[in-house]
């Protein structure tokens, strides 16, 4: 499929099967967003990768959400602000810009494998980061299950291109 097609098929998955994630899929995956462009090539991001049945089952306490227990697999999508570059004029930050470049190659190269995922922001980031124990320099920002949906995308309503462009 041509890239506009991938895009076009990404959609926020918020029910799954409970078939695993094939290790060949996620390691591609995960090389896709090893791939992700950042900020002067920093790369600030570690990627927490879980797929056992007692770690889902306590991070899903930090999103209160049931479907999330349906993921055979969570990333959780971290920045490291002490590796990531700030813009010298006013220290901007972009350590969340680079997660997101990331995140976002995760999302469509699981598309492109056939698997479903979705954002997941809204959590309790200091909870998630006791639960799993991260390093003190490590900030979990995002959460992304994994797997194959087993719901049907709904169309999202988009903004026209007239009302983006000028």
């Amino acid at each position: 499929m041509n890239f506009l097609e991938l895009v076009k098929a990404r959609y926020s998955a918020r029910n799954y099967t409970s078939q695993e994630v094939e290790k060949e899929k996620l390691d591609y995956i995960m090389e896709c967003a090893r791939l992700a462009p950042s900020a002067v090539n920093l790369q600030p991001w570690h990627f927490r990768i879980i797929t056992d049945k007692p770690t889902l089952e306590a991070l899903c306490k930090c999103y209160k959400r049931e479907w999330l227990a349906t993921a055979p697999c969570i990333i959780v999508a971290c920045t490291n602000h002490e590796e990531s570059w700030h813009r010298r004029a006013d220290n901007k930050d972009h350590a969340d810009i680079d997660i997101a470049i990331a995140v976002e190659h995760i999302c469509l190269a699981a598309t492109e494998q056939g698997l479903g995922t979705c954002w997941v922001c809204n959590f309790n980031a200091a909870q998630c980061k006791e639960l799993l124990a991260l390093p003190e320099q490590w900030e979990p920002a995002v959460l992304v299950p994994l797997g194959y949906p087993a719901d049907e995308q709904k169309e999202s309503p988009r903004k026209s291109m007239e009302e983006i462009t000028f």
